[in-house]
This record gives structure tokens, sequence and C-alpha cells, in this order.
């Protein structure tokens, strides 16, 4: 369980070697020995990996990975191609096709949004398969906590895209007078229609962007 070669190490190696993060380590590698443990190892830091610190310009925030087999791979609300849209997932299509115009590919992978700075983070990076919530205060808050804080620090403003109520507990470590906070309830189907839909999280977030003089995110994902 490595973290990525770029510059997400320098800044996240001494958390690593922290007795918190050591204590987590072993007991999720034991997991990953004796059950079924989503996303799989090689996938657990992808969002770190497709979106390096310095390239960063949007957050969204996510709770824990979908807990179903063949789901989860690293990437928050993201499943790889072939896999059935999630509930979730289809509901931030919908926003995002009444939002901006974007068609709704046939395929759940938000690869392409990662890789051009939205960093698709899940506040807790693992889960058991069948129980969400399932590794919630092992630590992983804390590890994702060091993250928004080094973004947080940096010079150049970031959007932070905080659906439900465990990504918003982050906003109270986040400087709003320099970063940009939009929030609202959770895309999943019991939360959706109570502030989701009609939120503009992608428009919202290009005004934003647009506003520092950074470039925007093209939301539209590939259907190839």
């Amino acid at each position: 369980m490595r973290l990525p070669d770029n510059d997400w190490r320098g800044h996240l190696s001494d958390e690593l070697s922290k007795p918190y993060m050591q204590k987590l380590l072993e007991t999720i590698e034991a997991q990953y020995q004796a059950e079924a443990i989503y996303p799989p190892r090689e996938h657990l830091f992808a969002a770190l990996e497709f979106t390096p610190l310095a390239n960063t310009k949007v957050v969204i925030l996510g709770q824990d990975p979908y807990h179903g087999p063949g789901q989860a791979h690293g990437l928050s609300f993201s499943v790889q191609k072939g896999v059935k849209l999630p509930p979730s997932l289809r509901n931030i299509y919908k926003e995002l096709a009444e939002d901006v115009g974007c068609e709704i590919p046939a395929h759940g992978n938000l690869e392409s949004w990662a890789r051009q700075g939205v960093l698709l983070l899940n506040t807790v990076l693992t889960v058991q398969d069948g129980k969400p919530a399932s590794h919630q205060k092992l630590g992983w808050e804390t590890f994702t906590d060091k993250i928004i804080e080094l973004l947080n620090q940096r010079e150049q403003p970031t959007v932070f895209v905080l659906w439900g109520k465990h990504a918003q507990d982050k906003a109270k470590s986040i400087d709003k007078d320099k970063h940009g906070i939009i929030a609202s309830v959770h895309p999943s189907p019991l939360a959706a229609r109570n502030g989701f839909f009609g939120s503009k999280p992608f428009s919202r977030a290009n005004e934003l962007l647009a506003g520092w003089g950074a470039q925007q995110i093209d939301w539209q994902i590939p259907n190839e």
C-alpha cells in the first residue's frame, strides 16, 4: 500500500509513518487477507495517483467506497466501465445533464474528471463487503483531514464540493475566504430530492475557477 509517485508522497510520507496510520494499515492488511475489502489494494490511493496535489482544482468529497463487488476503484462516486451505475452516481449524472447540459455516458468511470484536476476523495478509503461505514473511525478520517489541510494551506484556491454530512464536517477546517465551498445534501436516492437536484455544483465550480483565472473543468465524460 504505497503512496503514488507524485507530489502527494513528499507531503504525506510522514503522515503514513505515524502510529495511528501504521495501526490502520496493519488492520486493513489483515482484513484484505481474510475477507473482501474494497477497493482492491492497488486502487487504495487512486484518487491521489490520478490527481496530484499541484494539479488539484476541485475536490468532490464522498463518504466511504461502494461496498458491492467490483464497484469501488479508489475514486469517489466512480465505478469501472461495465459496472452497473449505482443510484448515487445516476443522480449525479441527472444533475450534470440539468446543470451543464452534458450527455449522460453509458458508463460510470470518472477518470476523465480526475485527470483534469478533480480530486475524487472519500473521507474513508476502505470498506468491508456489504457493510457500509464499516471502516469509519479506524483512522482514515484523520488521514483525509491531512489531505484537506494540505489543500487548504496552498496559495492556489480550491473548490470543495461537499455532498452530505460526512463531507460537510470537513468544512470547518477550510479557509472560506480563500477557497470555494459548494455544499448540499448527498446525491443518494434518500436525500437527492431534498436539495441535491438543482444545486448546480458543476456550473458553480466552473464559475469559481473562471473567477480565479484557472482553467475550467470539461464535465462531459467521454463515452469511449
